[in-house]
């Protein structure tokens, strides 16, 4: 089974083409670039390097897969409308997976740790959080200040060392207890965005985007004051 799967949603633009084998996964082609902007003009690039890495047709992709979020509003959404483009072209089925799981089990991977949290910088004060433990979700993901995220990490967590990972990882140490171990993990890669889709089951529907809070912009408010609303007259009697 052959995947590719990308990661626009926070401060990183990433794919990644993998084959799903009994001998395990092989990368066919990976690609991740730091970058706080230009997503929408590098992805579609960045998929078509990667495919031609793997040597591979679109339309030899058996399955698709893509970050829903927690994240930036605009970086969340040019990964899924990209990848909700490919799979109405190639009728192949399109997985969802967090932002923060994906970090998790990067950082599991590199830590060694059996329990990983995420925290990463929310701004307005706050962090995006979760905690996992192998693939169970013991804190699914939240947004509140650190201080709140750290206390529910430490009251949920197990006995073992703890892997924490995320931009907010630093600051988040000395309050998650001494066996709290950092990765230098601070954006979710297609890699594990991709292994993580091939354990889950192909979805028969497009994913929904993960949005812990409403958006930055908004609309601008309607100004009524002294305004000539028209005139629809009295509501008939009900017969």
């Amino acid at each position: 089974m052959k995947i590719l799967a990308a990661d626009t949603a926070l401060g990183a633009c990433s794919c990644a083409v993998l084959e799903d084998s009994k001998e395990g996964f092989k990368i066919l082609a990976h690609r991740f670039v730091v970058m706080e902007r230009g997503h929408a003009e590098a992805l579609a690039p960045m998929a078509q390097e990667a495919m031609r890495e793997a040597g591979l047709g679109f339309a030899g992709l058996d399955r698709l897969a893509v970050t829903v979020g927690p994240g930036t509003f605009t970086g969340q959404r040019v990964g899924l409308a990209f990848m909700r483009g490919l799979r109405v072209a190639l009728n192949r089925p399109l997985n969802g997976v967090t932002t923060l799981a994906a970090m998790a089990a990067q950082a599991m991977a590199k830590t060694g740790c059996g329990e990983v949290a995420v925290l990463h910088d929310a701004r307005r004060g706050e962090v995006y959080y979760a905690l996992y433990r192998g693939d169970q979700v013991l804190i699914a993901p939240a947004v509140a200040p650190l201080a709140d995220a750290c206390d529910a990490i430490r009251k949920t967590r197990g006995a073992g060392p703890l892997g924490v990972c995320g931009t907010a990882a630093d600051p988040a140490l000395p309050h998650l207890g001494g066996d709290a171990v950092a990765a230098a993990i601070h954006m979710p890669d297609a890699l594990y965005v991709a292994r993580l889709a091939l354990a889950l089951p192909p979805s028969e529907t497009a994913p929904r985007l993960l949005y812990l809070r409403a958006p930055d912009a908004k609309l601008p408010a309607v100004k009524l004051s002294g305004a000539k609303l028209p005139d629809v007259g009295q509501p008939r009697a009900a017969k």
